[in-house]
């Protein structure tokens, strides 16, 4: 299974500062699965189009700590190989997820900033 991971700098420190100021972080879970979600969907369209089925398998989570973008299942073995490439088969890695990832950054990067800000005007209307 193909993932792409992009690391939030601080975010440990953000997450104990809003649990501190008595902010629920289970909206934090929510966040994550709206930013996977924009990287998600943008994958969708990246993705190497044979049969459909690799874009088809591109779906978004989330936890507490991460939005995270997958790709493949059982059915759909190949989206690891097609993303990172296999030198041993001759296959040169496509990085869709992480293209779009990049891509879609300035959108869901904005999702977190909204997150903070709400947070933070919460904090000071207490």
């Amino acid at each position: 299974m193909a993932n792409a991971q992009y690391e939030v700098q601080g975010g440990r420190e953000l997450r104990r500062t809003l649990k501190e100021a008595g902010i629920d972080l289970s909206n934090l879970r929510n966040v994550h699965r709206q930013a996977a979600e924009v990287a998600a969907l943008a994958s969708r369209g990246q993705a190497p189009q044979r049969t459909g089925k690799l874009a088809a398998s591109i779906r978004a989570g989330a936890t507490q700590r991460a939005g995270i973008v997958r790709a493949g299942f059982a059915r759909v073995p190949y989206a690891n190989p097609i993303h990172w490439g296999w030198p041993a088969h001759h296959i040169t890695g496509n990085p869709f997820l992480t293209r779009a990832a990049q891509d879609t950054e300035t959108r869901w990067v904005r999702l977190y900033l909204d997150y903070v800000e709400n947070a933070l005007d919460h904090v000071k209307g207490i």
